[in-house]
């Protein structure tokens, strides 16, 4: 339980938080919601989130309220009747209430600030030295100092913990259970390839590579895919390999549950990587380009890192890391 180091807890019965994107980042935010939910579990919890993550927040226990944002969408037709039908439609819905409290731990000026603007009552953001984009500070009516050095999961959660007048405790609960959500099918293992960043990705051939390896093992694969490119990628990795299959693109909510169900997932620096960390299915993370320190994968389950910002690992060290899972 978090503790509180105020002999008096002020008053909350309603938070909104704002963390919009992307899938890493909002799952690197549940354990503040759990927090937030322990701290008062009659309050009323509101969630602001990019509208292609909304199923996976719908799954969070401790979250009330859903508020999608379609942010991504209405910059690609800024200027079409729709977009401002939709935009008019959302300002309506967030300004429906009153919150207690609004905390942004996203701390980007148009991507969260703005909107912690429009929202009512008071708000809770980084000061201009905790973050990046410093203008976003501008826009809150409190500001916290939170170590920039920290784990993206630390940040939120103290941020959230400033806030709210209680301080984090030590164990980290994300609040979405395995158990609940997994398949009845368990005996297939997960690759995720697939990644935006290019400094981020593995060869090809060591994909093909390992899934042979795993396959030579007896492991059925799945290998997901969210892009038309991707999925290109995902074929042709599994047209190397035997006893694997290129599932169709799902929602995030049913990815969830083909994520929970899996016996291992091993991937890149990814948001999906994160929510098999979240969900504790034993897991290998391949790092090429960037920071495992800063944000890499955390959970209770097993866990296990191989490569670094710059450093590409090889196939048998991703195989002695999946032995080392147990």
């Amino acid at each position: 339980m978090p503790h509180s180091p105020f002999a008096t807890r002020p008053i909350v019965s309603s938070i909104l938080f704002i963390k919009t994107s992307s899938l890493g980042d909002v799952i690197h935010h549940m354990p503040a919601v759990i927090d937030a939910r322990r701290w008062r579990r009659d309050a009323h919890i509101a969630w602001v989130v990019e509208e292609a993550f909304a199923p996976l927040v719908r799954l969070h226990p401790a979250v009330d309220e859903v508020i999608p944002v379609a942010q991504r969408r209405w910059r690609s037709a800024a200027l079409a009747p729709r977009t401002w039908r939709e935009t008019a439609a959302f300002v309506a819905g967030l300004r429906k209430r009153d919150y207690d409290c609004i905390i942004d731990t996203q701390g980007l000026f148009f991507k969260s600030a703005l909107l912690a603007r429009l929202a009512r009552g008071t708000r809770h953001g980084y000061d201009a030295s905790s973050i990046r984009d410093r203008s976003a500070s501008l826009l809150y009516d409190v500001k916290h100092r939170i170590g920039r050095n920290l784990h993206a999961i630390a940040r939120n959660r103290r941020l959230t913990g400033a806030a709210l007048g209680y301080t984090p405790a030590a164990d980290i609960d994300f609040g979405i259970e395995r158990q609940k959500l997994a398949n009845a099918d368990s005996s297939y293992g997960i690759l995720l390839h697939a990644t935006a960043r290019a400094h981020k990705q593995w060869p090809q051939a060591s994909w093909i590579a390992l899934g042979r390896a795993l396959a030579h093992r007896g492991h059925a694969l799945r290998i997901p895919w969210g892009t038309e490119a991707e999925r290109a990628r995902s074929i042709e990795i599994a047209e190397a390999l035997r006893m694997s299959t290129v599932p169709n693109r799902e929602k995030l909510d049913a990815l969830t549950r083909m994520i929970a169900g899996a016996a291992f997932v091993i991937g890149v620096d990814t948001g999906l990587l994160h929510l098999a960390a979240a969900l504790e299915v034993p897991l290998v993370a391949i790092f090429v380009g960037s920071e495992p320190g800063l944000t890499g994968p955390a959970g209770g389950g097993p866990i296990a890192v191989v490569g670094g910002k710059g450093l590409t690992p090889s196939v048998a060290e991703v195989m002695i890391a999946l032995d080392r899972l147990g």
